[in-house]
């Protein structure tokens, strides 16, 4: 009876990601440069509000939204940080993961037929969510810009069914970040189009040049911000994100999430408030050690003649295939996880614009780091000495 389900989700794929983990899973003395996840425990103080709201038996149902304590630090936080600017009674939404964030808000704006405008390469979050709601991905090739989806490129693929831009930055595959600059620019494009923007800010906290800049402080009527804790208080497994939007499109998104998943867990939410109040700056020690790792994997693969653009924001690099290895990339790939005993992820699990490509995530210790990339190494040299070379 399988032809009687959605054909939207049988035309759908799991991800490349999972793929391509499930299938190295196995393989003995595998070091894994694959997660997207830090590698520091949740600070302990966020941890002992998440055991206090149990003992004080805050485990029931809160507010759809979120309680109100959390949405106004989720509001004061990003005031604070980004300048922004929502009434935490009607303009955030505590959502079960920035994952939930993005699915409440795409299938919100939708309709069928919509066009959603992607930079490419991208996390592949974004495109089966769009293609369950009817709309079609358009992806943009960002190779020749650094990875960045510029003003002009969306200029050049914006039609009369434009009804969104997703805007993941920085970036997960690439940790690359817009500038101030570049964001305006892409406002000043949009500011008169009735065209929505989903800004992706998951990983803005990680970001090392510069202050994070969003498109809300410019572009605010048209922009849905997504951000969380997943990775500026390494805390996945909580599940704790925010939507943040004008209120014409927040009471929309609520009664979304409401049917979803009424509300998130009112214990991660207490750990939540901890975080952000208390803990506004726990990032900083983290971006601290993470600045350092990517700077010695920089070092490391620029001496193994490899290419990449050098990330400015989450914890990635994006890195080119060198030409001597006649493999696509997911082939490369379980290659290098079956001889070199390193996981990476291929480059075609972030659309057909990261084939020739892989991601490396130095979110682990400088240990195992050093470890991997020696074995990346000593794999690179073997390969361009083989004698089909």
């Amino acid at each position: 009876m399988e032809h009687l389900l959605n054909k939207n989700v049988l035309d759908i794929e799991i991800s490349g990601i999972r793929k391509f983990f499930n299938m190295v899973q196995d393989i003995d003395d595998l070091i894994s440069f694959t997660i997207g996840q830090p590698d520091f425990p949740t600070p302990e103080h966020v941890k002992l509000a998440g055991i206090e709201a149990i003992e004080n038996n805050f485990t029931s149902y809160t507010h759809n939204a979120g309680y109100l304590n959390l949405r106004k630090a989720a509001s004061d936080f990003v005031y604070k940080k980004y300048g922004l600017q929502y009434n935490a009674e009607n303009e955030v939404i505590v959502t079960v993961g920035a994952s939930e964030a993005i699915d409440i808000a795409l299938r919100t704006i939708l309709r069928e037929g919509d066009e959603v405008i992607l930079p490419g390469p991208i996390y592949p979050g974004y495109e089966p969510i769009i293609q369950m709601c009817g709309g079609k991905p358009i992806h943009i090739d960002t190779r020749d810009t650094q990875f960045k989806l510029t003003a002009e490129k969306i200029n050049n693929y914006i039609s009369e069914k434009t009804k969104c831009i997703i805007l993941p930055y920085p970036s997960n595959p690439t940790g690359v970040s817009l500038t101030e600059k570049e964001i305006k620019e892409i406002a000043a494009l949009l500011k008169d189009k009735e065209i929505f923007v989903i800004a992706d800010e998951i990983y803005s906290e990680l970001v090392y040049n510069e202050i994070h800049y969003s498109l809300a402080a410019d572009l605010r009527k048209q922009t849905i911000v997504i951000n969380g804790l997943s990775k500026s208080h390494s805390m996945t497994g909580w599940r704790v994100g925010f939507l943040f939007a004008p209120e014409f499109l927040c009471k929309h998104m609520l009664k979304v999430h409401q049917y979803n998943v009424s509300c998130i867990s009112s214990i991660s939410q207490k750990a939540a408030f901890e975080a952000l109040t208390s803990g506004i700056n726990d990032a900083e020690a983290m971006r601290k050690e993470y600045f350092e790792r990517r700077e010695y994997v920089s070092t490391r693969l620029t001496e193994m003649g490899l290419e990449f653009v050098k990330p400015d924001g989450a914890f990635y690099f994006f890195v080119k295939i060198p030409e001597y290895i006649h493999k696509g990339s997911f082939e490369f790939a379980i290659d290098l996880a079956k001889k070199g005993k390193v996981a990476v992820v291929p480059g075609d699990a972030f659309s057909k614009y990261g084939e020739g490509y892989f991601r490396i995530s130095y979110a682990c210790s400088m240990v195992i780091l050093k470890q991997g990339l020696d074995r990346l190494n000593a794999y690179l040299k073997n390969e361009n000495s083989s004698p089909s070379h």
